[in-house]
């Protein structure tokens, strides 16, 4: 929402009241260096100042007072980080105490003995008697015509900044003198007339001006929700023409047919009936590959929706067509899960599929580099070694990446770069987008939903218990195992210690190993620190079911697959997000019989974690729990290294806005399907702001 017009671009030192000095600490504590900037600090309130209180008709329940009266008994008590600068104003009817704990030298100076003074405060209250602690205070001028500011700004400062006399109100003044300099001009409206009507929005010029000095509290609101609306606008309008432009400029391979090996499968070999979620989805990416412009598709599902046969039937898709696919996972377990699955998925119909990772053999990778490249391997799954400078295609059509927030841009970018014609792109998450997140952070690309479960699959029982039941928690495991199952116990990863991590989970095995002795049971145990060849051991005597139990950090998250495991115990589950609690439940569940998660918390459990465990009690919906977590984190970080630019709003919050994000998404969609150059009149506005800041924002894209 950035304005670049003449007088917003000069540099802040050439704001009158600021000068060189002030200009430094306002650029170092605040990223302050122009008018403009200073334009877009947004005051955090406005406080009502239309009225002076009595000090005997001050309400004790009264949060902020605005008081007249004269100055006395200014001193400075006690010393070091005692010191304190305190005074008393007294008015007709009464006195009130006023104190500063910081900047006492500066105020002292610019105090008077015996004058009289206009005090604003938050009220408190000490041994009784009312306080304000670090007032706003000035020297009362009596006004003429009742002019004094109804709604007066209150902006963000910092300790430093106070330190030298740039506090909150200081900084109004600023917002002030820049105010006397700014003309309708200096902000062009950006969005088109016809909107503004329909929306009954307000001007640009005028929603600025009255988010800092509004007239009441309605007219601050009307301002609010102008600008919100703003930023949520420009940004869905920035990524559909991204979206646009690559569907009309990024050239990708035709898959023309659906062919023998398609068919085959999907006749004949299928595991179980696909749900009409996952067909949709099989027409969605059948259609896009037949196009001739670079598929880009985020492919959302919940644990065990099943996009595993969608992502293998597209790669068989592409064979049919005589292209190569390539699946890339995050982690080498993940990746030998999909090899796995793949491989025995396909066995049927005598196809194989090859896997290449960090840990395979020096001899076995020269071969299939060399097959790779000759083209005559078809399917090969892997880690990020799938974009190391070596590894060629002979014509790579189609890539998958699993879990794709695992990986940077630049990773995926590599893989793209593996044909001379870009391969058409899947990329499959099973952590649940909330839509007005998928809506922002992902709006350039083309995204699918899984939103059904395969037939068979039974909902998960979810309870919370704590740490005083635990004997009865492992009683439960005892039993399941009883009846042939097999169980998970799970660890936090604490992120500040990978040796406190490994002491928790050793001490749990431990523990367990108590419960469970040996010979008659058998428990596996996987953690970060272990030797690769230990982990996939470890893994695989688990997936054969030779070992009943498994105990383990976080590492098994995503991916694994072992449908005789029907106990999923999370230790210390107050520690996890809502995501990934959800993700680790997905581990059971995956077979025919009735599968249990255990939240297992200490006795000691906040409210936020409270509420997190009971929204995993109540509904097993990966898209509800998103949406949950959105509001309970708010939108962090989305994936680690998508700087998208989409999330950056400085009034707008995805969470709370919901329906006016909406609302932005249909009229920026509507805009550019009417006129897609925004060569119109009524679009001129618009297309000049985006002209002006071209290249001001980093909009990566994920190809």
């Amino acid at each position: 929402m950035s304005v670049q017009n003449n007088i917003l671009s000069s540099p802040i030192e050439y704001l009158k009241g600021v000068g060189p000095l002030r200009a430094d600490w306002l650029k170092k504590e605040l990223n302050i260096f122009t008018f403009n900037d200073l334009l877009h600090l947004f005051p955090y309130r406005h406080i009502d100042k239309s009225t002076i209180t009595a000090i005997n008709n001050i309400e004790t329940n009264a949060e902020y007072i605005q008081v007249v009266g004269k100055l006395t008994n200014l001193q400075i008590i006690g010393e070091r980080k005692g010191k304190r600068l305190t005074a008393t104003l007294k008015d007709e009817t009464g006195s009130i105490e006023l104190v500063w704990f910081q900047g006492i030298s500066w105020i002292q100076k610019i105090l008077t003995e015996g004058s009289i003074y206009l005090v604003f405060g938050k009220l408190s209250y000490f041994n009784n008697t009312p306080q304000i602690i670090h007032a706003e205070i000035e020297l009362y001028v009596p006004l003429q015509n009742n002019e004094r500011k109804y709604f007066e700004p209150v902006y963000p400062s910092t300790e430093k900044l106070k330190a030298k006399g740039l506090n909150g109100r200081q900084i109004a003044k600023l917002t002030f003198a820049l105010w006397q300099q700014i003309t309708i001009e200096s902000i062009p409206e950006n969005i088109p007339e016809n909107i503004l009507t329909e929306l009954n929005l307000l001007n640009r010029y005028k929603a600025y001006k009255s988010i800092h000095y509004p007239a009441n509290k309605i007219e601050y609101n009307q301002a609010l929700n102008r600008l919100k609306f703003e930023e949520f606008f420009i940004a869905q309008v920035r990524l559909n023409l991204v979206k646009i432009q690559r569907h009309q400029c990024s050239k990708g391979v035709i898959f023309e047919k659906v062919g023998a090996l398609f068919n085959n499968f999907y006749s004949n070999h299928l595991p179980f009936e696909l749900t009409n979620a996952q067909k949709n989805v099989l027409k969605q990416i059948r259609q896009d590959a037949a196009k001739g412009h670079q598929m880009n598709r985020l492919l959302q599902g919940d644990v065990g929706s099943g996009k595993t046969i969608v992502a293998l039937l597209s790669m068989l898709l592409a064979a049919d067509n005589g292209y190569q696919s390539c699946l890339m996972a995050p982690t080498e377990i993940l990746a030998m899960q999909h090899y796995n699955s793949l491989n025995s998925l396909l066995q049927p119909m005598n196809i194989s599929v090859s896997l290449l990772t960090g840990s395979t053999k020096a001899k076995e990778r020269k071969a299939i580099l060399t097959d790779l490249q000759e083209g005559k391997i078809k399917f090969i799954v892997g880690t990020h070694a799938l974009i190391e400078e070596n590894v060629q295609f002979n014509n790579l059509g189609f890539a998958v990446v699993d879990e794709q927030h695992r990986f940077g841009v630049a990773q995926r970018a590599a893989l793209w770069k593996k044909s001379v014609i870009p391969p058409h792109i899947l990329v499959m998450t099973a952590t649940p987008i909330p839509r007005t997140l998928a809506m922002t952070a992902y709006g350039d690309l083309d995204y699918s939903i899984i939103d059904e479960l395969p037939k068979g699959r039974q909902a998960i029982t979810t309870v919370h218990r704590n740490e005083m039941q635990r004997m009865k928690v492992m009683e439960f495991i005892r039993d399941e195992v009883t009846k042939g199952r097999q169980a998970y116990i799970i660890y936090p990863l604490i992120e500040e210690s990978e040796k406190l991590s490994y002491e928790d989970l050793m001490q749990g095995y431990q523990e367990t190993k108590s419960y469970f002795p040996e010979p008659k049971y058998s428990i596996s145990v996987l953690h970060g620190k272990m030797p690769i060849a230990q982990k996939e051991t470890n893994m695989q005597r688990f997936v054969e079911g030779t070992t009943q139990i498994m105990v383990s950090t976080t590492v098994i998250e995503v991916g694994v697959n072992v449908p005789n495991a029907t106990v999923m115990v999370i230790e210390s589950a107050e520690k996890f997000g809502l995501s990934q609690l959800h993700q680790l439940r997905g581990r059971v569940g995956r077979g025919s019989e009735k599968s249990f998660c255990i939240l297992l918390t200490g006795s000691k459990v906040s409210t936020e974690a409270l509420e997190r465990i009971h929204t995993m009690c109540t509904t097993s919906n990966g898209f509800i729990i998103a949406e949950k977590d959105l509001e309970l984190r708010g939108p962090g970080d989305v994936d680690g290294v998508r700087q998208s630019g989409a999330l950056n709003f400085k009034l707008a919050s995805i969470v709370n806005d919901r329906e006016l994000l909406e609302k932005a998404k249909q009229m920026a969609e509507k805009v550019l399907t009417d006129d897609v150059e925004l060569k119109l009149a009524n679009n001129l506005p618009l297309k000049n702001y985006l002209n002006q800041q071209k290249g001001k924002t980093n909009w990566s894209k994920i190809s």
